[in-house]
C-alpha cells in the first residue's frame, strides 16, 4: 500500500534543534509544508552528506514556507552529540527527530524491521499533513537537495493551481499542463 495521498499519524518524539532538546507531534506539522528526511544511522557515511545538502538548502526551503524533520531511529542525545562533533552535521538548523521506538518510521512505512534502520526515504508533506511525494532510494544511493526544491515547488504549484500539473523535468516559471480530452494522445 501506498502512503501518497494519507495522512500522516500521529506521534510524539523528542528532537534536537539548535541547541536545544524539544518535543514534536503531528499537530507540530500541520498548518506548513513540511519535509520528513528519513536516514538509517547517524555517524555514519552517506548520511551526513545528504543532511549536509539539505542544510546548505534549508534557508530556500524556509523560504518556501517548508519546515525540515530528518529522522533516525537514533535518539536525540545520539542527534546532540553528532552535531556537535560533525563539521557537516553542525550546519543543520532544521529538527533532527529521534524515533528509537521507530513510531514514525512504521508510520511512514520506510522501518527494516529487521535492522530497526529507517530506509533511505524523503516525504513531501502538504500544510493538512497530507503526504504528496515520496522518494525512496537503497542504501548507497544518496539524495540531491536540489531536486528536492523542484519537487517541493512543484507540489506547492499543483496544490495551489487546481486543474493543472507539472510535466517532467518542470521547473518554477515554465509551462504546466491543463489536462483535459483535447491533451490525449498529443503530448
Amino acid at each position: 500500500m501506498s502512503v501518497i495521498n494519507t495522512q500522516i499519524k500521529p506521534f510524539k518524539a523528542q528532537a534536537f534543534k539548535q541547541g536545544k532538546f524539544i518535543e514534536v507531534t503531528e499537530a507540530d506539522v500541520k498548518g506548513k509544508w513540511s519535509v520528513f528526511f528519513f536516514y538509517p544511522a547517524d555517524f555514519t557515511f552517506v548520511c551526513p552528506t545528504e543532511l549536509g545538502d539539505v542544510a546548505d538548502n534549508y534557508a530556500e526551503l524556509q523560504k518556501m514556507g517548508v519546515e525540515v524533520y530528518s529522522v533516525s531511529t537514533d535518539t536525540h542525545f545520539t542527534h546532540k552529540a553528532w552535531h556537535d562533533s560533525s563539521e557537516t552535521i553542525g550546519k543543520i538548523q532544521y529538527t533532527m527527530l529521534g524515533d528509537p521506538t521507530m513510531q514514525i518510521s512504521r508510520n511512514f512505512e520506510i522501518l527494516r524491521e529487521d535492522q530497526g534502520l529507517a530506509n533511505r526515504g524523503t516525504f513531501i508533506v502538504d500544510p493538512e499533513g497530507i503526504i504528496q511525494a515520496v522518494e525512496i532510494t537503497a542504501e548507497g544511493i544518496g539524495r540531491d537537495a536540489t531536486d528536492l526544491l523542484r519537487k517541493v515547488k512543484a507540489a506547492q504549484y499543483v496544490a495551489a493551481h487546481p486543474g493543472e500539473v507539472c510535466p517532467a523535468k518542470w521547473k518554477e516559471g515554465e509551462a504546466t499542463l491543463a489536462p483535459s480530452l483535447d491533451l490525449v494522445g498529443k503530448i
